[in-house]
């Protein structure tokens, strides 16, 4: 059984530039969003070819590639480790992947530089800990997993053998990484504009370059978001006919630079409640690293300034870190898109107003405090503004890398539907 579960991976590594799937009547795969409840951070677990079946993986929209604890086999056949314990077979110095996962360079990691003692047999990587900040020395793998298609309203099972999946270059990393990371993740998953970055690996569904992901506010199992990779249709169980692709607005997406993972949108002002925010630096960073969003001390302090403003007759109460302006949560009640405070509008390049709502604005930190959920990020900070992952809660949003630009919907609730609405009963 095991020389039969060896040569099944081999043939994946031989087809490792290549999709393996069969032709199938759609062209987009789908896949749930957990919500920490601790670190208020968003996983997805695959059942994988790793030892341990199936593995979960922090997002993060800017890392270059996916890795998760792993152990390398080595590099001759006659030495090669057992799947079932968790080892996968190392990519060689001149595999294109591994050229392109060593072109992104971080400052703060080790050296790669071992070649001398083990020649190209290996492909020497730095896989980050987006969280921690920290980096370890590790290896480029091929790894597999297996996933689900959909029309749109339900998954399906993929039209591959249940014995082989999607495969994919990968980082094996040292357990020490997973450090401050999320309960249970093995591992990060990429979902930048890195060609590694995993939505970017499929060659099916042939629309690689278009990705959806909603994040559920809800820390349940019952309850949670949705990641699409391709381009649709959406469909979420409240509005069985309506595709969310067609209540979307859309803006450019840019980049700051060639290499640039990130993903970034212009913002021209900001407006609470007609006064309005003029930006010096205008773009901003999705974040799904990042629980609340940052913003540089000066854009904070006039933020801070502008909701207090707007919000003068609602009663104080003590502050609670990391906020500094909260209220008394009995004062605002609630309504369907959370408590009833002005709307934080972001004036977007494309002329399109992205509303974050009560739902996204205020954060219920004790039974009668509400904090205005937004973060001073220091007046050094490396970018001016970055939206985490509470702004993001129950918006749709469609991430067009083919066409550089971002489709957002604002908050779902305001139209009787949530991130946790999609049906995952398998058709």
């Amino acid at each position: 059984m095991h020389l039969i579960i060896i040569l099944i991976f081999f043939i994946l590594v031989s087809f490792s530039h290549q999709q393996l799937f069969a032709p199938a009547p759609f062209n987009t795969t789908v896949t749930p969003v957990m919500k920490d409840a601790n670190t208020y951070l968003h996983k997805v677990s695959w059942l994988t070819w790793v030892g341990r079946g199936e593995s979960s993986y922090l997002i993060d929209l800017d890392a270059p590639f996916t890795w998760q604890d792993c152990i390398v086999g080595k590099s001759t056949y006659d030495q090669f480790c057992l799947l079932e314990e968790g080892c996968l077979s190392p990519l060689r110095c001149d595999d294109s992947f591994c050229k392109e996962a060593q072109s992104y360079v971080n400052p703060i990691c080790p050296s790669r530089n071992i070649t001398s003692k083990y020649g190209c047999t290996i492909c020497t990587v730095t896989p980050f800990n987006p969280v921690s900040k920290s980096c370890k020395l590790s290896q480029l793998t091929i790894s597999s997993m297996h996933m689900y298609l959909t029309d749109g309203r339900n998954p399906f099972y993929d039209q591959l053998p249940p014995d082989i999946g999607t495969t994919f270059a990968q980082s094996c990393a040292p357990s020490s990484l997973l450090r401050s990371l999320p309960k249970n993740v093995n591992g990060v998953v990429a979902l930048s504009w890195s060609s590694l970055a995993f939505p970017r690996q499929l060659s099916f569904p042939n629309v690689a370059d278009k990705f959806a992901i909603c994040l559920s506010s809800s820390s349940s199992v019952t309850a949670t978001g949705v990641i699409f990779l391709g381009d649709g249709p959406f469909y979420f169980t409240q509005f069985p006919n309506l595709d969310l692709r067609t209540i979307l607005s859309y803006t450019p997406m840019v980049r700051k630079r060639s290499k640039s993972l990130g993903y970034y949108i212009k913002i021209n002002g900001i407006t609470i409640k007609g006064t309005r925010i003029h930006l010096k630096t205008k773009s901003m960073k999705l974040s799904s690293v990042v629980p609340y969003t940052t913003l540089r001390s000066d854009i904070y302090k006039a933020l801070v300034t502008a909701f207090s403003k707007a919000t003068r007759n609602i009663p104080r109460v003590d502050a609670i870190k990391p906020f500094s302006l909260c209220l008394k949560a009995s004062a605002i009640g609630s309504v369907r898109t959370g408590f009833l405070v002005p709307d934080i509008d972001l004036d977007t390049e494309s002329g399109k107003v992205w509303r974050i709502s009560g739902d996204n604005t205020m954060k219920q930190t004790t039974n009668d405090a509400a904090c205005l959920a937004f973060i001073d990020g220091g007046t050094g900070a490396k970018d001016a503004i970055v939206m985490g992952t509470f702004q993001m809660e129950n918006n749709f949003l469609f991430l067009d890398l083919e066409n550089q630009k971002l489709g957002f919907s604002s908050s779902l609730l305001a139209r009787g539907t949530s991130c946790s609405s999609f049906n995952f009963t398998v058709a």
